[in-house]
């Protein structure tokens, strides 16, 4: 369909490009968004993607360091029925290498239960989640690009107005890009363009 058409999508100004569906529309047009992440959504599906810049979590060792930030994805959500489904090895990123290194990326796939803004518990979504850690030592960061795709909505979730209530109807059945290809697209595709988007820490 064309609105699953992907395309290189600037991020942070253009310091920062990844490829992904069109479909999927900025947040920031309709809410704030904090300066250290870019967001978007498919309201239609009710899914999302991430793509966010940390300090590097010096303390948290490289294998199972995306398994690490999906777990406290997890408690900072309040969310429930935490499962980690997958996770992968330590790999090198080598198109995003800054003086010659390379990144190190890691990724894990999650199952939880968690409810969307301020509502409470009795409104909990299922959602499986995905997770890339891609990790830039030598500009000491943590990027984490985060990909989540509804399972289960709850009736009483503000998303079953749009979405509908019960189980997700497949991407596939839309004719849109499952997600997994979704997050798939915007890891492998993921480039830095500027590496002065990350400061001193790149001089």
């Amino acid at each position: 369909m064309p609105e699953d058409f992907c395309t290189h999508r600037p991020l942070f100004g253009g310091a920062i490009t990844s490829t992904f569906p069109r479909r999927f529309e900025d947040v920031s047009i309709v809410r704030q968004v904090p300066d250290h992440q870019e967001a978007f959504v498919d309201p239609a599906r009710d899914e999302s993607l991430i793509i966010e810049l940390l300090d590097l979590k010096t303390d948290v060792a490289d294998q199972g360091s995306a398994t690490w930030f999906l777990q406290d994805l997890a408690t900072e959500q309040d969310a429930e029925g935490t499962m980690v489904i997958e996770q992968s090895g330590v790999f090198e990123a080598d198109r995003v290498r800054f003086r010659g290194i390379p990144a190190i990326i890691t990724t894990a796939v999650g199952q939880m239960a968690i409810s969307k803004g301020r509502q409470g518990r009795d409104a909990q979504n299922v959602v499986k989640v995905y997770l890339a850690n891609l990790r830039l030592k030598g500009v000491a960061t943590d990027v984490l690009i985060t990909a989540y795709e509804p399972i289960l909505i709850n009736a009483a979730s503000e998303t079953a107005a749009a979405v509908g209530a019960g189980v997700a109807v497949p991407a596939e059945q839309s004719g849109c890009m499952p997600m997994r290809q979704v997050f798939t697209s915007a890891v492998t595709s993921f480039k830095v363009n500027d590496w002065n988007l990350f400061g001193s820490s790149a001089d």
